[in-house]
């Protein structure tokens, strides 16, 4: 699929529930793939690029200037890896634990402002995903409004690897619902940014709320192995 046909679906999605397509952000996951694939999506005028691990995003980054490229932490984030972070991702799309929280606090560079993040959340409480859950997000928040070291944007989750639209739409509802209450109960709260819906599910995440789409197979195909 390429960019502009995304682009279109992720359009239609959000006009068939009165959004503006403006609203929605399409950052391209450029895990396992080579630099030339990073080199095509900013040919085809993609400016945000997601990495799933430090190592593959400090590479890249590292051999890419280009102007108006935004790169995207979208994977867990090892603590001990945590400070590389700082000057180096536009958006931390996973912090999932309070521990790390503190480490990012702890690490941030002084002078350098604080490190934009999204708290995930694992609003669909499986096992294999991580992320703070439902009950947990709301304090994680109150503690997390005015931190020194993070500036927290909003909202991030994955939704169940499924077929079934009704799983998809309440977990996706379920966020943006959540997200609605801390603002309501927490008055510094002002994230406005709820990252949801991949390759298999944007469409729908779009239509639920989403702000910000993670877009990797369908963009750039199966990743190396």
């Amino acid at each position: 699929m390429s960019l502009p046909e995304v682009r279109e679906k992720v359009a239609a999605a959000a006009k068939r529930v009165g959004r503006s397509p403006s609203e929605i952000r399409i950052v391209g996951v450029t895990k396992g793939h080579p630099l030339e694939a990073v080199e095509a999506a900013l040919e085809a005028g993609l400016q945000d690029l997601g990495e799933n691990r430090i190592e593959e995003l400090e590479e890249k980054a590292a051999r890419v200037n280009a102007a108006g490229l935004r790169w995207h932490m979208v994977g867990h984030v090892q603590r001990r890896r945590a400070p590389a972070l700082h000057g180096l991702a536009h958006l931390v799309h996973s912090l999932d634990s309070m521990r790390l929280a503190e480490r990012l606090e702890t690490t941030a560079p002084p002078g350098m402002g604080r490190l934009r993040v999204l708290v995930q959340v694992n609003v669909s409480s499986e096992a294999t995903k991580g992320g703070f859950s439902a009950g947990e997000c709301i304090p994680a928040l109150e503690r997390l409004v005015g931190s020194p070291g993070v500036d927290v944007q909003g909202l991030m989750t994955m939704a169940p690897f499924t077929d079934d639209e009704g799983v998809l739409r309440r977990t996706f509802s379920a966020l943006r619902e959540l997200n609605e209450e801390a603002r309501e109960r927490l008055p510094a709260y002002r994230g406005r940014e709820l990252s949801m819906g991949m390759t298999n599910d944007f469409e729908l995440a779009v239509e639920e709320g989403s702000t910000i789409v993670r877009i990797g197979t369908a963009l750039f195909g199966e990743r190396n192995q």
